[in-house]
């Protein structure tokens, strides 16, 4: 999947469409994590730097798509990305409006417009060929760098650079997209060994296709979260009032069967008889959680074998915690495996989502070796799905 960069064309002059992902945390208009912004940074500056300027369109939370919703609104975002640039954005109120025509009509070279959120029309969603149309008028090249949205084969991500490319104009990926490709794809297709992929988070049924997928590849996969209880209850355990699928039991004895040694679930389990950090809390071996209690981490002695699994690997790919990584004294199996992460030689790949939350949170961001911006889209390349918005861009 080698798709032309925007190093690979000239940009002197020329207006670059991008697709940015500035779908950030906010708390009453305040941006709590701008790593999403930071992550876009070096592919704006290479426009820039290059002589061309910048139109850029992303979508932010969930509005019902019937117009501006100013909870939603993008202005924080280019407040954001000024001050982070060093140079003035020039923020249009609507996205294919008048207002946003004026704005990317009267742009100079060296200039960044952003445009409001693309989801306030429900054409984003649906592909609409006038909206798209509109948008691809404002671009000389198309650059996709919005790794969260890479699944979805939204207007901004599939109409707009297919009308692009209908037009003779260069679709490319920006440098964040080739960089999650790299990992996420190349990296995994050829690892160096041992491999070893750290499975957590709620749900067997979210990563259920992730952990058949990786079973192929994989030297080992390790289970945390509360998707282990699930493996646990397969295995006739008791899991106490642990968060359970039911329904997904059959499905975790199938993959238990098929995978053998090469799937590692927890020994032991740090419980709680209340879903907070005050809660009697105890250490009990895996499937012997007492009936009042539940699972909220992986034991110690989990934590230890997982951390030496990947003290000798050369190649980690890590997606969910192993529990409640947001309430002490529940993050401490999350804190071993990240730290384990952190220490290791190895390429070390996070999954975005909660994963991305934890490594950032624990001040190990900069000792890994990739943390993907996108959850959902990271975990269907980990399931080695194709994207149509990518697979569209120009090839090198």
């Amino acid at each position: 999947m080698a798709k032309k960069t925007l190093g690979d064309i000239a940009l002197s002059g020329k207006k670059v469409l991008m697709r940015v992902d500035f779908n950030v945390p906010l708390n009453d208009g305040d941006i709590t994590d701008d790593r999403r912004i930071r992550m876009a940074l070096p592919t704006l500056t290479a426009v820039l730097e290059a002589g061309g300027s910048c139109v850029l369109m992303s979508h932010l939370g969930r509005p019902k798509g019937e117009g501006a919703e100013p909870a939603f609104s993008l202005k924080p975002a280019a407040d954001r990305l000024a001050k982070l640039l060093g140079k003035p954005i020039v923020f249009a109120t609507d996205t294919v409006g008048d207002d946003a025509q004026a704005k990317v009509a009267a742009m100079p070279p060296g200039s960044v417009v952003l445009l409001e959120n693309l989801r306030f029309s429900k054409a984003e969603k649906k592909g609409d060929a006038d909206f798209c149309n509109i948008l691809a008028s404002f671009g000389d090249v198309y650059c996709n760098n919005a790794f969260g949205t890479c699944h979805r084969q939204h207007s901004s991500m599939y109409g707009v650079p297919k009308a692009m490319k209908e037009a003779a104009k260069p679709a490319v990926v920006g440098f964040l997209v080739e960089k999650e490709i790299k990992y996420l794809t190349h990296t995994i297709s050829n690892p160096d060994r041992p491999f070893i992929a750290i499975l957590g988070g709620a749900k067997v049924s979210d990563k259920i296709k992730v952990i058949a997928n990786l079973l192929t590849v994989c030297d080992k996969v390790l289970i945390g979260g509360a998707m282990a209880y699930t493996f646990s209850l397969a295995m006739g355990g008791k899991v106490g009032n642990s968060l359970v699928e039911p329904d997904k039991v059959e499905l975790a004895r199938e993959l238990i069967e098929k995978a053998g040694d090469k799937l590692v679930l927890p020994v032991d389990t740090h419980c709680g008889d209340d879903f907070n950090p005050n809660c009697n809390k105890q250490v009990v071996a895996a499937g012997e959680i007492a009936d009042d209690f539940e699972g909220l981490d992986i034991g110690p002695q989990t934590a230890k074998i997982y951390a030496d699994l990947v003290s000798n690997a050369k190649t980690v790919v890590w997606n969910g915690p192993m529990g409640v990584f947001e309430m002490p004294p529940f993050d401490a199996g999350t804190k071993a495996v990240a730290q384990a992460i952190a220490d290791s030689d190895s390429v070390s790949i996070i999954g975005g989502g909660d994963s991305a939350a934890a490594i950032e949170i624990l001040g190990f961001a900069d000792q890994v070796s990739h943390v993907s911006t996108g959850g959902g889209a990271s975990l269907e390349m980990l399931e080695g799905k194709k994207f149509a918005s990518v697979e569209l861009l120009d090839e090198k």
